[in-house]
């Protein structure tokens, strides 16, 4: 196995490119012309630089005169930078019993409150144990209360449902709980929009 920067399979570049003519494009983003690969990758390497194919699909392809390591590391800097960029919604979950204590439910609904305000979804789930199970309407509610307490900030994906022994809901941020954020990191848009 080979160990190193791995060369990108998909994209041809100077002697594996095979066909009979191709348009150029030099380093300065000139046309030079419809040539063949050979007189091509001369005046590429005349620049010390090589001929790089960027479509394949164009009738006749298109190769442009590139520094062709730079040109991979600029686009793998450009994709590290969007996954930098990227936000991943997480869904965490909170656990309630049936018979849960009113101090105890406030505290795991502020839970609930800061997970959708970080932007993930909760998944709030009752779990029932031995006789709890023949009184699956005590969850029910603890979870349409949990629903009902966030929906200023929360909107459930899902009804309650039961799955075996436990029963849960999916709660994610309301849409329209996101803009107020976005007005006031920016108090100058409503300046600019008189």
């Amino acid at each position: 196995m080979r160990s190193g920067p791995r060369r990108d399979d998909r994209v041809r570049i100077n002697e594996r490119i095979r066909v009979r003519e191709v348009r150029v494009i030099d380093d300065a983003g000139q046309q030079l012309g419809i040539m063949a690969p050979q007189q091509a990758i001369t005046i590429a390497r005349e620049k010390g630089l090589d001929l790089v194919e960027v479509s394949a699909t164009a009738v006749p392809p298109v190769c442009r005169i590139m520094d062709y390591g730079r040109y991979q590391y600029l686009e793998q800097k450009r994709a590290r930078q969007a996954r930098k960029h990227q936000k991943t919604i997480e869904i965490k979950e909170i656990k309630f019993r049936p018979k849960v204590d009113e101090h105890d439910y406030q505290f795991k609904k502020k839970h609930v409150e800061r997970f959708i305000s970080d932007g993930d979804k909760v998944k709030a789930t009752v779990f029932f144990r031995g006789r709890e199970m023949a009184h699956p309407e005590f969850g029910r509610r603890i979870l349409e209360r949990l629903t009902q307490e966030l929906s200023e900030v929360a909107v459930a994906e899902t009804i309650p449902r039961q799955e075996g022994n436990q029963m849960s809901v999916i709660l994610a941020q309301r849409p329209s709980a996101k803009r107020p954020q976005a007005a006031a990191a920016d108090p100058d848009a409503s300046q600019r929009s008189e």
